[in-house]
């Protein structure tokens, strides 16, 4: 019985999303943006990832934006094309439950780019879950940088740290120790029905540890509250024909763990580790959905260009040693969430299409498809039912 490994490299955008002009970044519009072929072009010899590229990365890249990025010309030997999202967010959920499947049908609430950001009554919220009698912080922030400003204060006050981005989250920052880490993620918990219902995606524990003199830092044991899936996703699909679904990184958050067995966290590094052994060890006909989430939130968000680069040609080298693990009948699709070019202004994710990059199927062009037809294909490859506006992109083996 086949089975299927979906892999979703966050933000490895590339380019070319007929909608860019109406999503921003420090006022500035998407168009134009290119994640992998901006990074290629500010490398002094391109990008070197011969494995993706194999596959069909380079050709994607032109396909969707006609940019010939440097490094990456090979000719495809795997089934590549690219795919264009349409909901309207370029955030995380809203990229996921569309490749499994099902666009949102909502617009996501977004909070203000001022000081306050948040209204009274969600202050109020806050401060009432956490018995406190306030909030720091109340703005659009980085997370490492607003624990270094406001960490001192929250050990002396007892406060949570309260911020939020462009993408539709409400994130509360706590000291593992001196708040507790089960007092934060308890807080998170209360309050996430409050955010649900104004349409927020996520809430995120952000616990940390440290101090003043030695430095603030945030822990591995992030957790996010998010909006559960509208209708069934692919995971359910999976699940519901009596089949496992194994999840890697955050996919277990974004889809409120519906659909879903069993989750394994951790750094990327440890990520890939568990996708290596799912490769050995997963079971006939089971789905392992996988998330590397480093792209995003170490280098693109950043906006660290050569970190990215190297995050890329790191990737390539170990998917380049997981391919000959594959058995006869697995299918290995590559693909991304959304973009988030670091040569672009402000700190955002940016909207672009994404690669779809396919092992298992032989080599050809699939063209320019859908979010959905992602989770149509896995469905399809796994021959179990499938729902929603997507339909399969895979040739007849």
């Amino acid at each position: 019985m086949p089975r299927a490994f979906l892999v979703v490299m966050d933000s490895v955008g590339i380019g070319g999303a007929p909608d860019a002009g109406e999503f921003f970044n420090s006022e500035k519009p998407d168009t134009g943006a290119n994640t992998v072929g901006h990074i290629a072009q500010s490398c002094p010899h391109g990008l070197h990832m011969p494995v993706l590229d194999g596959l069909g990365l380079g050709a994607a890249i032109r396909l969707a934006s006609g940019l010939d990025a440097p490094g990456l010309g090979s000719i495809p030997q795997g089934l590549w094309g690219c795919a264009t999202e349409v909901s309207q967010g370029k955030d995380t959920p809203s990229g996921h439950w569309e490749l499994a499947g099902v666009p949102v049908p909502w617009e996501w609430h977004y909070f203000p780019d001022t000081i306050p950001a948040f209204p009274d009554d969600l202050v109020r919220a806050v401060m009432q879950a956490a018995g406190v009698a306030g909030i720091l912080g109340n703005c659009h922030a980085s997370g490492t940088e607003i624990i270094a400003r406001l960490g001192p204060e929250h050990l002396r006050s007892g406060w949570p740290i309260c911020y939020t981005s462009a993408d539709s989250v409400f994130q509360i920052a706590a000291h593992e120790q001196v708040f507790g880490l089960e007092r934060l993620l308890h807080l998170c918990r209360t309050v996430a029905p409050v955010l649900h219902r104004m349409r927020v995606g996520r809430v995120i524990a952000r616990p940390f540890t440290g101090d003043a003199e030695s430095g603030f830092v945030r822990t591995a044991n992030r957790r996010d509250f998010a909006v559960p899936p509208p209708v069934p996703t692919l995971c359910d699909w999976v699940q519901d024909a009596g089949r496992r679904v194994h999840a890697i990184g955050k996919i277990g958050d974004i889809f409120s763990m519906q659909g879903i067995d069993d989750v394994a966290k951790g750094s990327d590094a440890e990520l890939m580790e568990h996708l290596f052994r799912a490769v050995d060890h997963a079971e006939e006909g089971s789905l392992t959905f996988a998330n590397f989430v480093e792209f995003d939130s170490l280098y693109g968000h950043r906006r660290d260009v050569e970190g990215y680069a190297k995050a890329l040609e790191w990737f390539d080298r170990q998917i380049g040693a997981l391919l000959p693990r594959l058995r006869k009948d697995d299918l290995l699709l590559l693909t991304a969430d959304h973009g988030n070019d670091p040569t672009w202004p402000g700190t955002d994710h940016t909207r672009e299409r994404v690669p779809v990059l396919v092992a298992g199927y032989g080599a050809g062009e699939i063209g320019k498809v859908r979010f959905a037809d992602v989770g149509a294909s896995v469905a399809a490859h796994l021959g179990v039912p499938a729902q929603g506006p997507g339909r399969s992109f895979l040739p007849v083996r």
